[in-house]
């Protein structure tokens, strides 16, 4: 189980507020790859991996964490009901969910998900719908 502390970032390394001042380029569209992000803020993509899901901002509404996945699914009866199984299994829930037309037996997904009871990380939940016969590719687009 998780142990989860506020604390001032006075007393974090001052590596934290980078990853945490990427996040934010990121999410406001400022910057548009982690590449991007990362060089800004002067940190390395390594460091912005290690602590990306760990660094979040306090407010609030913290009760009610977000995230935003766009998925390439094969156009194939029961894709997106595969991926949805994998969610829900992992204590994940759908807020919204966007479906282009498929084009060439491919379709783009986007979902905002509410992981606020979700049991693996944000890693580990990626891997997973990647897993998917289905699934051709899956990116994290923002956490909040």
């Amino acid at each position: 189980m998780n142990k989860y502390y506020v604390v001032s970032s006075d007393i974090l390394p001052k590596v934290l507020d980078k990853v945490m001042e990427a996040q934010t380029l990121l999410q406001s569209g400022q910057a548009r790859r982690i590449s991007e992000a990362v060089k800004r803020v002067g940190i390395s993509r390594g460091t912005f991996y290690k602590y990306k899901d760990a660094v979040f901002a306090f407010n609030q509404d913290s009760s009610k964490r977000k995230a935003i996945f766009t998925i390439i699914l094969k156009n194939e009866p029961g894709s997106l009901s595969s991926v949805l199984s994998v969610l829900s299994a992992q204590k994940v829930n759908i807020v919204a969910l966007n479906q282009s037309i498929p084009i060439n037996g491919i379709a783009s997904v986007t979902l905002t998900i509410d992981i606020t009871e979700i049991v693996v990380s944000m890693d580990d939940l990626q891997r997973l719908m990647q897993t998917l016969d289905v699934v051709e590719k899956v990116e994290l687009v923002a956490v909040e």
